[in-house]
């Protein structure tokens, strides 16, 4: 978003704002609303502060559910764009996007399948999806707006489809010529480098993952399924591809890649993973130093952290995510060690690991995605809950991941194609909604919380709560570049209590997880902060600090400063 100062030209829009516990820093209107609610000292006083690097808000999006501009029920990149604004208009002198200034596009390239983690063609788009001048303009219309795009690049396989596997099961079947020049019209397999592309074996291994290729007599692997054959990442051949792939997206305008399976490169071999990363890393940030790498290796928190080794930007913080991450079992009391306080400790030890394996790392927070139920459903849909686990993930440090949908609270469950149903822009007006995935199963998918149509007009709903995260978010660099540490001398279990310094400048964060009221101490002598810099509550009830307590409803987050 480009820094301008924050203007209100709407006597709605305050209204709205108020009833949200949100107002800027006008001095007439703030007169008139200050007799309806203390709560707007503290909030939208402060001008934009975004900066232009790679720790971004960046949101997931599957394409063929987003929007449709051509009514044929699937999402298409112009129906993106015609969102865009929604994301982010570019216009700092507005309130009405939520503050993205990084999109995720899962797969685009052309595949059999409705998901496209299968590609024929690492060089075009899906036809179903648009053309590569539609994409060009996307690019462009982001490019306004601050967006960066990064596309989802599928190196641990292809589509049983793709014409390099196809090429080289035939060549498969022809004996090496021993030729400098193949006799033969289709090329042998000594003379295809498409036979190096992908794990050939001649004697069907005892891994089960293998399967014929064909009539050749040969067998290849297929780690995730059958029509998914693995490639061969040790191929100079195959990497002098991808390297051609990269410069191919890179000169199309994309702001980097988040690589799938990074931790199937070479199933249960870490350091062949992390060299791959390395090399591949190394190239990108040689063609486009500030590209942003970002890699899926679903593991433990130990195993992750120590991809940063590879130099890339990111890798996925799984250990906070799903039902099983840090953010749900702390709103869902799973235990003492999953307290409010130790939320804190877990965000500052996870960043110090990160920055162990890789003094530029940046961590990269979600709460769902793409392959895991929605944190809707997670919560039993407690809309309280459910807000506060949104800024829980928004408030941690580096770039923070928002999965389409979640911010009204969609739900999504059991098989993959729940996960990834239709955005829910309307419940009457049908323009632009798609039909979701061929096997989606409708009884999974339950939006409890209304459309965004819905959530608009309503000051307390679930969308207008990110948007006043994301907000300050953007009016505190601190939020996702500061360094983290868990204070102390906060004994209340249930209130986690940080700081972040980022440039000299330091803010503290106070994080009610309770369903009750509390009060906190907190020394403006020892700290050395001078008052409230902002807060989010779930109504707009407002955060108070008289002398050195601070007094915060429940499920309610300040910022001191």
């Amino acid at each position: 978003m480009r820094r301008k100062l924050y203007v209100c030209f709407c006597s709605l829009l305050l209204v709205i704002l108020v009833a949200t516990g949100c107002s800027h820093n006008n001095s007439k209107g703030n007169k008139a609303s200050k007799e309806k609610n203390k709560s707007v000292d503290y909030v939208y006083q402060h001008n934009l502060n975004v900066i232009d690097d790679n720790y971004r808000n960046y949101y997931e999006i599957f394409l063929a559910s987003f929007c449709d501009s051509n009514n044929d029920g699937i999402g298409d990149i112009n129906g993106l764009i015609s969102k865009l604004d929604y994301l982010n208009d570019g216009d700092d002198s507005t309130d009405t996007d939520l503050g993205i200034n990084g999109i995720w596009l899962m797969p685009i390239m052309p595949s059999p399948s409705y998901h496209k983690y299968d590609v024929t063609d690492y060089y075009s788009i899906d036809p179903k999806y648009g053309t590569l001048d539609d994409f060009k303009k996307l690019i462009a219309e982001c490019n306004k707006r601050g967006i960066k795009v990064i596309i989802d690049l599928v190196l641990n396989h292809s589509s049983s489809e793709n014409p390099w596997f196809q090429s080289a099961i035939k060549s498969l079947a022809i004996k090496p010529c021993g030729q400098k020049t193949c006799k033969y019209k289709e090329l042998c397999r000594e003379h295809n480098k498409y036979c190096k592309y992908y794990n050939f074996a001649k004697k069907m291994p005892t891994n089960s993952t293998y399967y014929p290729a064909g009539d050749s007599g040969w067998y290849y692997e297929g780690v995730f399924v059958d029509n998914m054959p693995d490639f061969n990442l040790a191929s100079k051949e195959l990497r002098s591809e991808i390297e051609h792939i990269v410069d191919y997206w890179l000169g199309m305008g994309v702001g980097g890649f988040r690589l799938d399976a990074a931790k199937e490169y070479y199933s249960n071999d870490s350091k062949k993973n992390i060299d791959v990363l390395k090399w591949f890393s190394n190239y990108v940030k040689s063609k486009k130093k500030d590209s942003y790498i970002v890699a899926e290796v679903w593991d433990s928190f130990t195993t992750f952290t120590e991809y940063y080794q590879s130099g890339i930007d990111s890798a996925f913080n799984f250990s906070f995510a799903k039902e099983d991450g840090k953010i749900a079992t702390t709103l869902m009391r799973d235990g003492e060690s999953n307290s409010g306080k130790s939320f804190g400790e877990a965000m500052a030890l996870v960043q110090s690991e990160i920055l162990k394996n890789n003094k530029n790392g940046i961590d990269a927070p979600f709460m769902t995605n793409h392959d895991t139920a929605r944190m809707a459903g997670i919560l039993n849909y407690d809309k309280n809950k459910i807000k506060v686990a949104g800024a829980m993930n928004l408030f941690m440090s580096g770039s923070t991941f928002v999965y389409y949908g979640e911010e009204l609270g969609m739900s999504g469950s059991g098989r993959d194609e729940n996960k990834r149903a239709p955005f829910y822009w309307s419940s009457k007006n049908q323009k632009g909604m798609t039909v979701g995935p061929p096997a989606m199963e409708a009884d999974y998918v339950v939006n409890k919380f209304g459309s965004l149509e819905e959530q608009q007009k309503d000051a307390n709903s679930i969308y207008n709560y990110y948007k006043r995260a994301l907000r300050l978010k953007n009016e505190n660099p601190e939020i996702a570049r500061g360094i983290v540490k868990a204070l102390p001398d906060i004994a209340d279990s249930e209130i986690c209590a940080v700081s972040k310094e980022y440039s000299g400048s330091k803010l503290y964060m106070l994080y009610n997880l309770s369903d009750s009221k509390k009060q906190v101490k907190l020394s403006k002598e020892t700290y050395g902060y001078k008052g409230i810099r902002g807060y989010l509550t779930l109504n707009g009830e407002e955060v108070t600090l008289t002398g050195n307590t601070v007094t915060l409803p429940k499920y309610s987050i300040v910022i001191l400063k």
